[in-house]
């Protein structure tokens, strides 16, 4: 018997940015596709994909994914995939009013509580943040290029990886 397919969404970390890992989503459509994904779409070029997948499948495509770049394109990065119903959830879950100064970091793992414990609030005021589940939620008055509240930062503390979006 069939499983269901669902819809997801992947995000890729630091693809075409700067003029650095480049790949072309057409590329990276076609990896998705050999995972074993459908309805592959892709949005813009900073490694955004839409697909449809059964929960075995999407619960591999983003080391097949990583895997896949590395060896042919000779770069790392990192994935975070989420449920149409996740992505829903999160964007519904916003404690921030302002939406233009909002951004949501993804973390490939939920952390521990005495991770999250381990964040400095204060680190770049009037930069605020809070942590819900597997996501950061970001409120940034003077922008994102103007933050100490980086992936690396998070990363770091919280010993995962994670890609932001706005």
């Amino acid at each position: 018997m069939a499983q269901s397919l669902s819809r997801y969404v992947a995000l890729l970390r630091g693809v075409n940015v700067g003029g650095k890992n480049k790949i072309t989503m057409a590329s990276v459509a076609t990896i998705f596709g050999d995972c074993g994904c459908k309805n592959v779409d892709t949005y813009i070029q900073s490694g955004n994909v839409v697909f449809n997948a059964d929960a075995k499948t999407a619960s591999r495509v983003a080391d097949f994914v990583c895997v896949s770049i590395a060896n042919q394109f000779e770069f790392t990065t990192s994935a975070v995939v989420r449920s149409l119903a996740d992505i829903k959830r999160i964007e519904a879950g916003n404690p921030y009013a302002d939406l233009e100064k909002s951004h949501v970091i993804f973390l490939a793992d939920k952390p521990s509580a005495d991770r999250v414990a381990l964040l400095d609030p204060n680190r770049s005021t009037p930069d605020q943040f809070t942590v819900i589940g597997s996501e950061i939620y970001l409120y940034m008055p003077n922008g994102m290029g103007n933050t100490k509240l980086t992936n690396a930062y998070f990363d770091s503390k919280l010993k995962t990886v994670s890609t932001a979006r706005n």
